[in-house]
């Protein structure tokens, strides 16, 4: 079938992802999307059409983001009923988010460096009246360009966005709206379920031509005409003459940190359950003696988070925690300290939270536990420990080592 037929054909079908957070839903959306994630997706990923058509695409982002359900998990299925070859782009996309959170894990300077930035063009918001109307105007969906506005407001309802139109959103608040990219950064962190801060940031970047010095990514009327399966088409709206924006700092590289092995773990402790992986407990060689959960999506933006992506990870973590306390604030030490006395515990187990809001708070938090004698112990998942060092380049490097990395986890290609 050719693709425009098939593209005919995935129209007529309803598909709106049921985005329930808990790992059940997670694990039904991959079943429905998995017989799609060989030649269909390969050919149809691209087309964004509409928020209740997502047959295309696996919309798996949501669940994959918190480890509700794991990238092996997926892997697994999908490379289970295809092979690598018939599913090989899907794969790829299974590893861009893989690499954009291994290279951020390398470069932790580039988060400070765009939590500063952000701080700075709020400021210049506060200060001059026409960036913050044209500010606004992008944000609340009312740029007279129709597809960017019918964009924007879908983020804000659903929390989900097509990956080619959060491509095509970025340029035009880049490059035809003039607006600092960090702000339009953060207005996604606010407002996607799936708001990573290495995926977003770095991709906000890459649109930008930073990441990819020179290479800007351009948002084109033909293009958006194209994928929207002519639902939209901004001729003559958007601007094309671009030139890449620039980042001043020189970012260095650092090694991976070390982490704890199972051995590690004495017989009694705490579980720490975050947002970043709420499925830790199943890398445990022996159960905890009580289980702590502990949200930090407060601190993905200065600004308010949306509800959308702040209900789908609270409750998401209640879910998995049930009966037992959960953290709501950034400020996680005298809670800690106070469940480790409740449980006669000295040691807390925690998954590795990579760099952002997670990190930064059970970071700031071991200054008190260590004066309190309690040790944090973290856990890095077999999966991240063996494909990160890999993120060390550009995508492309990565991609040519996927096969070797596969094979490595375990996998039959």
């Amino acid at each position: 079938m050719k693709t425009k037929d098939l593209i005919a054909e995935l129209t007529t079908r309803s598909e709106k992802p049921n985005f329930r957070p808990d790992r059940a839903a997670g694990l039904a959306r991959l079943a429905t999307f998995s017989g799609r994630a060989g030649d269909i997706y390969d050919r149809c990923r691209n087309y964004d059409l509409g928020a209740d058509k997502r047959t295309n695409v696996s919309a798996l982002s949501p669940w994959i983001r918190h480890r509700l359900i794991t990238e092996v998990e997926v892997l697994e299925v999908i490379l289970g009923q295809h092979g690598f070859q018939a599913a090989e782009r899907f794969v790829h996309e299974i590893f861009w988010r893989t690499y954009f959170k291994g290279w951020l894990e390398q470069h932790p300077g580039v988060w400070t460096a765009y939590q500063a930035d952000l701080r700075g063009q709020m400021i210049s918001v506060s200060k001059d009246r026409r960036l913050a109307a044209n500010y606004m105007q992008a944000m609340d969906g009312e740029t007279g360009i129709d597809c960017f506005d019918a964009w924007a407001g879908e983020l804000v309802r659903t929390g989900y966005l097509h990956n080619h139109a959060r491509m095509w959103f970025a340029s035009i608040w880049i490059f035809t709206l003039q607006l600092p990219w960090t702000l339009g950064a953060d207005f996604f962190l606010r407002h996607l379920i799936d708001g990573d801060p290495a995926s977003n940031t770095l991709a906000w970047r890459w649109v930008a031509g930073i990441q990819t010095k020179g290479r800007p990514y351009i948002a084109r009327a033909s293009n958006i005409n194209k994928f929207t399966n002519q639902k939209f088409c901004p001729v003559h709206q958007l601007e094309t003459k671009i030139v890449s924006k620039q980042d001043p700092l020189n970012h260095l590289r650092r090694s991976l940190p070390n982490v704890a092995q199972a051995e590690d773990i004495p017989p009694e402790f705490l579980l720490l359950v975050t947002e970043d992986d709420m499925q830790i407990a199943e890398e445990l060689p022996h159960p905890p003696i009580a289980k702590i959960g502990a949200l930090a999506t407060e601190g993905r933006s200065p600004m308010a988070i949306g509800d959308v992506p702040k209900q789908f990870a609270a409750n998401a973590l209640r879910d998995v925690c049930m009966d037992h306390h959960i953290i709501n604030d950034n400020a996680w030490s005298d809670k800690l300290i106070e469940d480790c006395k409740r449980n006669q515990a000295k040691t807390i187990v925690t998954s590795y939270a990579p760099v952002g809001p997670a990190s930064t708070a059970i970071l700031n938090a071991q200054v008190d536990l260590k004066l309190a004698g309690i040790q944090v112990l973290f856990l890095r998942r077999q999966f991240d420990t063996i494909a990160w060092p890999h993120a060390n380049k550009g995508f492309f490097a990565m991609k040519k080592n996927i096969p070797a990395i596969l094979e490595k986890l375990g996998f039959k290609l």
